[in-house]
């Protein structure tokens, strides 16, 4: 791929990404598969007058080793170097850079049950130090194809030749052009119009039906608005956490899902693939689920802990997105997730309270925002898919037909 291209790439991520400050520090949490790029996008955050770039690698063969080799007791005790190290970034609230590139089976094989307990018993040592930050720094999650990946995305390919055909697909559907910044601009407005629509609406709660058995209805949050593209940190700082991003997005009411829904695109979690799987709703709360692949390992995600099995997000996707008519599986959740509508399971998101900044979280957690170490997003979105609103005043307002919006912006 020509420097200039991903410079651009880049560039877009520092800028428009993240957002950089003058004077602001920047991480960037990154595997060892394009050593390149990340090159390319530290000058980029420099010059955009960050005060201080690190990366941090990591490698999924080390995580492997490390949880065959290593106790329990070891790997779950959280030392006082990794708290202080976590505490400074609560202080100075950096931006954070996470760039997508390892292989989706990178963690096959790996003991899920003690990696989960791993988590467990670290989560609620960091909770504290993490809920301290929600919604006070800007972040953004973008791509780059290693390897492993790109001969999955294109199997029948030489290793070189789809690199260069994911880095094609990344891209495009991530609207780099020549001036990507600009593209983001425009993209953003369209979604915001959307989002001011569907909040127009006073949505009591949504309703999907579709030819594949799926029949769910999940009720809002009063208080709650739909959100997409550009977002906002409590300090006002503006960033796009997404890179690329097609998706309108509400945090649902905790405990108000009924029904069943199906899974249209196989889910990458914890390094591993689980596919053609359902989940059953009552209550709110996913009470059996069903999957052909790694059926096990969606039991033991949703029972991580007592807000895993309820839902944190409903988003809203077209299939007629960019990464949808791509034709293309990413085998990637922050590429299939924005070619599909698609819920998840976990964390809820304060952020999409109206006026979450004159919130505090537990206030926000208290209107009925999830709360959960997990935040794991699974795709139902497919041509067969309708949504239906049920508004506040007793309408029904089609939201989505056979896939696609039911509405202009």
């Amino acid at each position: 791929m020509k420097k200039t291209v991903l410079h651009n790439y880049a560039r877009l991520i520092a800028r428009k990404g993240v957002n950089i400050q003058k004077g602001q520090e920047v991480f960037i949490h990154a595997a060892l598969d394009q050593p390149e790029f990340i090159t390319i996008l530290v000058e980029e955050c420099y010059k955009a007058k960050a005060k201080k770039v690190t990366v941090e690698w990591y490698h999924p063969s080390l995580e492997k080793l490390d949880m065959r080799y290593c106790t329990i007791r070891t790997l779950a005790k959280v030392e006082e170097w990794q708290k202080a190290k976590l505490q400074h970034r609560a202080d100075i609230l950096p931006c954070n850079i996470y760039i997508d590139s390892e292989d989706p089976d990178a963690l096959k094989g790996i003991n899920q049950e003690k990696s989960a307990k791993v988590s467990q018993l670290r989560y609620p040592i960091l909770k504290p130090i993490f809920d301290s930050m929600e919604n006070k720094y800007p972040w953004c999650i973008a791509a780059v194809p290693g390897a492993a990946w790109a001969k999955k995305v294109f199997p029948d390919l030489k290793k070189n030749q789809a690199i260069e055909k994911l880095w094609e697909a990344i891209l495009k559907t991530s609207r780099v052009t020549d001036d990507p910044v600009a593209e983001w601009t425009a993209h953003n407005d369209d979604m915001n119009k959307r989002c001011e629509y569907l909040n127009s609406l006073g949505i009591k709660e949504l309703h999907y039906k579709g030819k594949n058995g799926t029949d769910l209805t999940v009720g809002m949050i009063p208080e709650a608005i739909f959100k997409g593209g550009e977002d906002h940190t409590i300090g006002g700082q503006r960033f796009n956490p997404n890179i690329p991003t097609e998706e309108c997005f509400i945090s649902p009411m905790r405990g108000k899902a009924e029904g069943v829904v199906y899974a249209t695109k196989p889910l990458s979690y914890a390094g591993e693939l689980i596919e053609n799987f359902s989940v059953r709703f009552e209550n709110g709360k996913a009470v059996e689920v069903h999957a052909e692949k790694n059926e096990a390992l969606l039991k033991q995600m949703i029972g991580m802990d007592e807000g895993a099995a309820y839902l944190g997000e409903c988003a809203l996707v077209p299939v007629d997105s960019p990464i949808s008519e791509s034709g293309l599986l990413f085998w990637n959740t922050l590429f299939d997730e924005n070619a599909a509508c698609h819920l998840a399971l976990g964390m809820g998101f304060a952020d999409t309270i109206r006026d979450f900044e004159e919130k505090t979280l537990d206030e926000c957690r208290e209107m009925g925002i999830n709360d959960s170490m997990i935040h794991v997003d699974f795709m139902i979105g497919y041509e067969g898919l309708d949504i239906d609103a049920v508004t506040n005043d007793g309408r029904t307002v089609p939201i989505f037909r056979s896939g696609k919006w039911a509405f202009k912006a």
